[in-house]
């Protein structure tokens, strides 16, 4: 196990995958305090956060198959409102970057896209809890399981 201060050293640009988002605005009981103070750290500018038009994709597509708005609206605030947080688009340059890492690294595309917009915005990190994304050199790869307060 890391602890997230020597994980995030020298880190001053986080990029998110999906599952963070999931697990704080749903309170997963085994990810929540470790995914809450990484977000505090981003809504207090300790480090500024990028994710990508990929994850609200992700993140409406259970609430709307339920019909549940109020989660629908959380994961809106969360992604489009808070403060030291950015969500970015998908244009041809992050596509074309996608493009390389799937090339490169046998990524799934959601992956690659991910990936690629952290790297854009010029992210040292990206945080996931997907261990097999640990091929990308790209970036430091922040897996959650592997992290501890």
């Amino acid at each position: 196990m890391t602890h997230l201060d020597d994980a995030l050293a020298g880190v001053n640009a986080l990029g998110f995958d999906t599952p963070p988002f999931i697990y704080f605005v749903e309170r997963h009981p085994t990810y929540l305090s470790l995914v809450r103070e990484v977000v505090r750290r981003v809504d207090v500018g300790v480090l500024a956060g990028y994710g990508s038009v990929v994850t609200l994709t992700e993140v409406l597509t259970q609430p709307k198959r339920l019909g549940d708005t109020a989660l629908e609206g959380a994961y809106r605030s969360l992604l489009l409102h808070s403060r030291n947080f950015r969500l970015l688009p998908i244009d041809a340059d992050v596509a074309e970057r996608a493009a390389d890492l799937r090339a490169r690294y046998q990524l799934r595309t959601p992956d690659a896209l991910q990936i690629a917009a952290a790297l854009a915005a010029g992210c040292q990190a990206f945080l996931t809890n997907d261990g097999t994304l640990g091929r990308v050199a790209d970036l430091r790869i922040l897996v959650l399981d592997d992290l501890e307060l």
